[in-house]
């Protein structure tokens, strides 16, 4: 007996009642569920139709196959065969995946080396870009339009320059006639130098190791305190206060009253200078810009001008030896040469456009002789330039930390700088550092540092105030005096030597100015209290 379907003995046979047809129980059943119909006669059918037979249990014959030798070797060869044959498609698909993934690998090769080309492409248009910005000069018209600029309430007009992009004004350049006045002005200084002699005057070391604090003066806000950056008029023993409460103010140490108090910045004070006899005052601040303060003639400061040619918070601003320039330095990575009576902008001058991690600017200050800039960066770099030609001629390394300040010796030849590690000194005639203060621990930033003006004496601001006599090369600089930051907060942001070094200016991160010197002296200044 066999199954109608599949032509086997079935296991489970049932009779279709209709046509007598024998089938394997659950082949019909499949058939029936799809067609409804008998698979033989084609006649309708259902499960109902089906009748179940009983019948003895067999055994299933052998395939004709399995039943001889040469019928399992046939089978078995069939089986290695289509083993065979699965094996060379699993390695032709191999063969095609691995030339995929090589494709794809050299995609992303040529990918790699066509961005780097254009990037290389781009940084040397930079570069090129900046170059013609230094040095095509604008015409004469253009040179005219600038010095006749409209003034409304210390504001510039609007130029064809302050319409362009940032970053992208056409600047009229350093002329021969000011390279010119410049290198006779260093020629002069030089020649002075060489006949430069110590003030008779000047504070001795014994007077400095006696030097304790005469006075305090709440200068800016309470609820912004923070003394940042600190000038002195020798000339009039004025000194003048940057905070961050985005004020500056003159502060008369003779009368011990205050001179004038400048607003208008929007964020901190970050710098402040005073320009020849202290006529014209300059401040950088935070919020980007730099003012220029004209004294009228009831002895308040007017602001002339307000310098809107960084992008970033000016870090520096420092004066040029003939009083007719000045420089300030930004941390967006370029540093300005200004025309003091115009306010005008005549070279922005941006850091090697090759660096992968631009660093701004944090410090600079003009050599004594006026034709060497020096400048300090976010990124611990200290950097030299020349002014005429805007190059940077010299770098020097070693620090951690961005460079907090940066200071040049009277005698031409010394350079200190400061950064969160420590003081550096530096030799200018053979361009190495020739000596390291550290003063304090790794978590305490050196803040200031600055030489007084006969370079006899070095001070340094950090979480205390220390001075330091001024040696050779090989001589050790000692420290001849450390005094308290009596703010209480730690961290004194700046010094400045008054003339002849007869007393210190010290700012910190509360909202007053400290004077120390000598004790007899307290009758000479009034002694208001903080």
């Amino acid at each position: 007996m066999q199954c109608a379907i599949s032509g086997d003995v079935p296991v489970e046979p049932v009779v279709n009642a209709k046509s007598g047809l024998l089938y394997e129980k659950r082949l019909i059943e499949g058939f029936i569920n799809e067609t409804g119909k008998c698979p033989v006669t084609g006649e309708p059918l259902t499960g109902d139709d089906l009748i179940p037979i009983k019948m003895g249990k067999i055994v299933k014959p052998r395939t004709v196959q399995t039943a001889s030798i040469p019928g399992m070797l046939g089978m078995f060869q069939n089986e290695w065969d289509g083993l065979m044959l699965s094996n060379f498609a699993l390695e032709q698909q191999l063969h095609t995946a691995r030339q995929e993934l090589s494709h794809a690998l050299y995609q992303h090769d040529a990918a790699c080396r066509v961005i780097a080309r254009l990037k290389k492409e781009r940084d040397e248009a930079r570069a090129f870009l900046a170059q013609s910005d230094r040095q095509i000069p604008m015409s004469a018209t253009s040179t005219a339009a600038a010095n006749t600029s409209a003034v409304a309430n210390g504001k510039r007009a609007a130029d064809d320059d302050d319409l362009a992009p940032p970053g992208k004004k056409l600047r009229q350049g350093i002329s021969t006639d000011i390279i010119t006045e410049l290198t006779e002005c260093n020629a002069a200084l030089s020649q002075q130098r060489k006949r430069r002699q110590i003030p008779p005057t000047l504070a001795s070391v014994e007077e400095l190791g006696r030097y304790t604090q005469l006075s305090s003066h709440p200068l800016h806000k309470t609820n912004k305190p923070g003394v940042t950056s600190i000038d002195i008029l020798h000339s009039k023993d004025i000194i003048a206060t940057g905070g961050v409460d985005s004020t500056a103010v003159l502060f008369d140490r003779s009368s011990g009253q205050i001179r004038s108090t400048l607003s208008g910045h929007t964020k901190k004070v970050t710098s402040v200078k005073f320009v020849a006899d202290g006529g014209t005052f300059l401040t950088g601040s935070a919020d980007k810009t730099v003012r220029i303060w004209q004294e009228s003639e009831d002895g308040n400061y007017d602001c002339r001008h307000i310098l809107r040619d960084h992008t970033a918070e000016v870090q520096a601003v420092t004066v040029h030896a003939t009083n007719n320039y000045f420089v300030t330095a930004s941390l967006d990575n370029t540093w300005c040469f200004y025309d003091l009576s115009s306010g005008s902008c005549l070279a922005q001058v941006a850091a090697d456009t090759d660096s992968s991690n631009p660093e701004g600017y944090t410090a600079a200050a003009f050599h004594p002789d006026g034709l060497i800039l020096g400048t300090g960066t976010s990124g611990a770099i200290v950097k030299i330039w020349d002014v005429k030609s805007q190059a940077n001629v010299a770098k020097f390394d070693g620090h951690v930390g961005p460079v907090t300040a940066i200071s040049f010796s009277e005698n031409g030849y010394f350079l200190a700088t400061a950064a969160h590690d420590s003081v550096k000194l530096w030799d200018l005639r053979k361009l190495k550092n020739f000596r390291s203060l550290n003063l304090y621990d790794a978590d305490t930033p050196t803040n200031s540092v600055v030489f007084d003006h006969s370079g006899s004496y070095l001070g340094v601001a950090g979480s205390d105030i220390r001075v330091f006599q001024v040696a050779s090369v090989k001589a050790d600089w000692n420290c001849v005096k450390t005094l308290p930051d009596l703010s209480g907060t730690g961290r004194a942001t700046c010094v400045r030597f008054g003339p002849d070094a007869k007393y210190l200016a010290v700012g910190s991160m509360d909202r007053n100015l400290r004077i120390f010197g000598m004790p007899d002296e307290d009758a000479e200044a009034p002694q208001p209290e903080s």
